[in-house]
């Protein structure tokens, strides 16, 4: 049978710790590096003392001024869920209180908390677990900093390989194209799919542009900005632009009345539209990708 000694805590029911031996290299694996510093969970301190965490925790309270941030700290959401080494939800799958790590220090500090033999052979076994990761770590540090030096190649290779990604889509953009009365539809899904590549900005010189225009550009990715070059502003089209911008903000109308044909410019890729972005798939017209100068270029020449 397993034999049992108590654990005294301030002004707490006595609580029990297991007799099970400790074996180091299992309390190695419990230790982990959060904000550059080696800790450990609450729940699994907890686990090693045969306590409940909530009464590891609340005894820790009671004390807390021997307990300074370099002793225990608590863990973020975020640092939670980078380091998958904490279950957040709770019983009724909610999120839970975010668990408190301790350090070196703090562990140390416990023994002061949780009274007790078995306490403190535990405490001992953990301080020698501190000591081999430290040792492992300073040991192997040269090797660390090889593996760091290699996983930066490895970002830069990706980057490459993404840049040639990149540029075999940009390939796949459609270039040019005809669309017939009644091709409503795929008219208005080219506008969209090039409304949602942008990454930067939009501009639009059209001297027709309506609320129907100010839906399409409703699909581009947040950040994008927007500039609307039109000869005739009305009223209209001014709290149109208004409303939308309460949603969706980032578009800026200009009055310019010396344009003849219509453009959209999707960051730096110019297009020439044969009809009003409105009017897309209404009558026969053209589009096509201009390839003799850029998005800025032309704006240059307004």
């Amino acid at each position: 049978m397993e034999s049992k000694q108590k654990s005294s805590l301030p002004n707490a029911e006595p609580v029990t710790i297991s007799d099970q031996s400790i074996i180091p290299i299992c309390i190695e694996s419990l230790i982990h590096i959060i904000r550059e510093q080696q800790v450990m969970l609450d729940s699994d301190l907890a686990r090693l003392y045969g306590v409940e965490t909530k009464v590891l925790n609340q005894a820790v309270k009671r004390n807390i001024q021997r307990f300074p941030e370099d002793f225990m700290f608590q863990l973020t959401k975020d640092e939670c869920l980078r380091s998958q080494i904490v279950t957040l939800k709770g019983s009724r799958g909610g999120t839970r209180y975010m668990p408190y790590v301790f350090t070196e220090n703090g562990v140390a500090m416990l023994s002061s908390v949780l009274r007790s033999d078995k306490a403190i052979e535990v405490n001992i076994n953990i301080m020698r677990a501190f000591s081999a990761m430290r040792n492992f770590l300073t040991n192997n540090a040269a090797i660390f900093q090889r593996m760091d030096q290699l996983e930066l190649k490895q970002l830069k290779t990706d980057e490459k390989v993404d840049a040639i990604l990149d540029k075999l889509s940009d390939n796949d953009k459609p270039k040019e194209g005809v669309f017939f009365n009644g091709q409503i539809f795929d008219a208005y899904a080219l506008i969209a799919d090039l409304i949602r590549q942008a990454n930067k900005r939009i501009v639009v010189i059209d001297n027709y542009i309506d609320d129907s225009v100010l839906v399409q550009l409703s699909k581009r990715q947040p950040g994008v900005t927007v500039d609307i070059y039109d000869g005739q502003i009305s009223k209209q089209l001014r709290q149109d632009v208004e409303k939308h911008n309460e949603q969706y903000p980032g578009v800026t109308l200009h009055k310019y009345a010396k344009a003849h044909d219509r453009f959209l410019i999707i960051d730096e890729d110019v297009y020439h539209i044969g009809a009003s972005l409105k009017d897309l798939g209404k009558k026969l017209f053209a589009f096509s990708k201009m390839e003799v100068m850029t998005g800025s270029e032309l704006l240059s020449g307004l």
